[in-house]
């Protein structure tokens, strides 16, 4: 009870003491001034005895009238006294509409309840004269009551060990939506039979729903185990208008919460993705710029948000504008939208933009969602890659590991077909021509043999001079029919050889000599740390290159082991056995002639 209550009380009971005690003086002395009078009438009988006598007449009409008053005095102490009670009422209910009012005002003025509920809660357990009070919330997912707070008249938090309260009574009211008040829980015969009630002393039990819209969504209990007759109407509709509030004021907060977690969680989303993302409104204005967006574009977040796109993003001023404007007007979207643009941070960049509406749940366009991805390095490494792959075959390219420290010395054990063509009197054509023509020749051949190998799944392992070595089923291209593949590629390459002789005079018109041999081999990275080189090493690589050193200008040498593969797919010439450097038993060698029918 408020300081100015409690003074307006007082004040009033001070006023009604002194009315009585002065009802009780007065009567006090009228009584004594009429015995005196009459007194002094018995004493003076003869003159001035009709003076007397009216004088008499008047005390003893005051007299009576004084005892008349003071015989209502019981009667208007007990309509003071109702006065009094009615006022002491009415001050505990105004008292409790501003509390009421009050903790209205405060659970609607924050989304965080967790503080403010339980200050209100100590407001109801100070209004109601209640011991405790507990607020419990359902469970969506369990449907089981939860406690939320739990205070007792000291301010204290209660802790979980002491949640003793009648289940029972909370459940009903949980269930049925109406409120419960009982004076006396002991006696009144619906609870007096109930475990906890018995156990727990308990007295007087005031329990209301937490009703949000037709749901119940959670209760609020108050007791007092000491005192019964506490709780009345009063107290009943009291916290049932408490309750409304604060069912509406959990809903909201709860919602809010939601709201605020998903935020977050997109937020989080949004900083993990490694695209920009760019939100903007029907008014070109900013909504949502990325952590990825900062970093693509070189602009921080905080100078676009909130900002014409135009203007905070002038590295895009010229493209995005036209792009903007046709999917906000036309539904258009713009998918892997290539663009170069300078960035004043990063210097030339490639992008790649996906533009769309972004719409509403009724489908209404509110903005623009725009998604750039940088390719800048992506460029560079593809076109340092297609650079490389002038020097190197490109299955070794695509085959190199992320990170090129794992790239290792070493090699595995493979049958392969390996390949060595030659260019015969490329000495004397040297000897006859300008540098310049000479290289030119050169090139003109190894891209003939080069289209060829690579039409039939091989690899073109390296250029020495006028020679190139290719190879067929490396770990870098699998191919299971290495040796007829490669067979079928030297045919190909005299057949080019002859038709690009037809366009060429007399005397450049050079002829290869090939040699193919099949075999194991190591395939693997040979050299150094430093330097390494993918290559093939073995005896079948040794005998393919004699073979080749003793083809004739024209000629297409094969060994044995690729003649047993491919000799079914051929026409060959069988040849003396040969004896080539660096073997001691001469070699069975056979002169490819012809490719015989493909057959199904």
């Amino acid at each position: 009870m408020s300081d100015m209550s409690h003074s307006t009380i007082e004040m009033v009971q001070q006023e009604i003491t002194a009315f009585r005690e002065g009802l009780s003086r007065l009567s006090g002395v009228l009584t004594k001034q009429r015995a005196a009078l009459q007194q002094l009438l018995a004493s003076s009988r003869g003159g001035g005895e009709k003076s007397l006598q009216d004088l008499l007449a008047f005390a003893s009409s005051a007299a009576t009238i004084a005892q008349q008053l003071e015989a209502r005095l019981p009667q208007f102490n007990q309509e003071l006294a109702r006065l009094q009670d009615d006022l002491t009422a009415r001050t505990k209910e105004h008292e409790q509409l501003s509390a009421l009012y009050e903790v209205t005002r405060l659970i609607n003025s924050t989304l965080d309840l967790e503080e403010v509920l339980k200050r209100v809660m100590d407001t109801i357990i100070e209004l109601t004269g209640a011991e405790r009070g507990f607020l419990m919330l359902i469970d969506d997912e369990t449907g089981e009551l939860e406690f939320k707070v739990a205070r007792e008249m000291d301010r204290k938090t209660i802790d979980d060990s002491s949640f003793q309260i009648s289940r029972t009574i909370v459940w009903q009211v949980a269930r049925d939506g109406v409120p419960i008040v009982t004076t006396n829980a002991q006696a009144d015969p619906r609870f007096r039979a109930q475990e906890s009630v018995v156990s727990y002393s308990l007295r007087s039990i005031l329990c209301v729903p937490l009703r949000v819209k037709d749901k119940i969504t959670g209760v609020v209990y108050a007791d007092n185990r000491i005192k019964h007759g506490l709780f009345g109407d009063r107290d009943r509709d009291l916290l049932v208008a408490f309750a409304n509030q604060a069912a509406v004021a959990i809903e909201n907060a709860r919602l809010f919460e939601s709201v605020v977690n998903a935020k977050k969680l997109m937020d989080n989303i949004f900083a993990s993705i490694a695209s920009g993302v760019i939100t903007t409104d029907n008014m070109d204005k900013i909504t949502l710029f990325n952590r990825a967006a900062e970093q693509i574009l070189g602009i921080p977040a905080h100078s676009c948000l909130n900002a014409p796109y135009c203007s905070t993003l002038p590295v895009l001023g010229e493209l995005l504008p036209p792009l903007v404007e046709e999917v906000k007007t036309k539904e258009k979207k713009y998918i892997r939208h290539e663009i170069e643009s300078y960035l004043p941070t990063r210097g030339q960049v490639s992008l790649s933009m996906n533009l769309s509406p972004l719409k509403n749940a009724q489908d209404e366009t509110l903005g623009v969602a725009v998604v750039v991805d940088d390719l800048t390095e992506k460029k560079r490494y593809e076109r340092e890659r297609a650079m490389i792959k002038r020097y190197l075959p490109p299955e070794l390219i695509e085959n190199l590991p992320e990170n090129l420290e794992e790239l290792q010395l070493g090699g595995s054990r493979r049958e392969l077909t390996i390949f060595f063509s030659d260019i015969r009197g490329f000495t004397t054509y040297s000897e006859a021509h300008a540098p310049e023509q000479v290289v030119e020749m050169v090139n003109q051949y190894c891209e003939l043999v080069h289209a060829a190998i690579r039409a039939h799944n091989g690899i073109v392992d390296k250029y020495e001079g006028d020679a190139v070595m290719a190879h067929f089923n490396s770990p870098l291209l699998e191919e299971p029919r290495h040796a007829l593949q490669a067979v079928r590629a030297a045919w190909a390459i005299k057949q080019a050889v002859d038709a690009y002789h037809q366009q060429m005079p007399p005397e450049s018109r050079l002829q290869l000599g090939i040699g193919i041999n099949t075999g194991e081999v190591v395939a693997g990275n040979i050299g150094a740390e430093d330097h390494m080189e993918y290559t093939l090493i073995g005896d079948a690589v040794n005998l393919s290159k004699r073979l080749q050193e003793n083809a004739k200008p024209g000629q297409i040498l094969l060994g044995q082991n690729t003649y047993k593969l491919v000799k079914d797919y051929v026409l060959v010439n069988e040849l003396e056995p040969i004896r080539v450097k660096g073997r001691a038993a001469a070699e069975q060698v056979y002169e490819l002639i012809g490719l015989l029918p493909i057959t199904q």
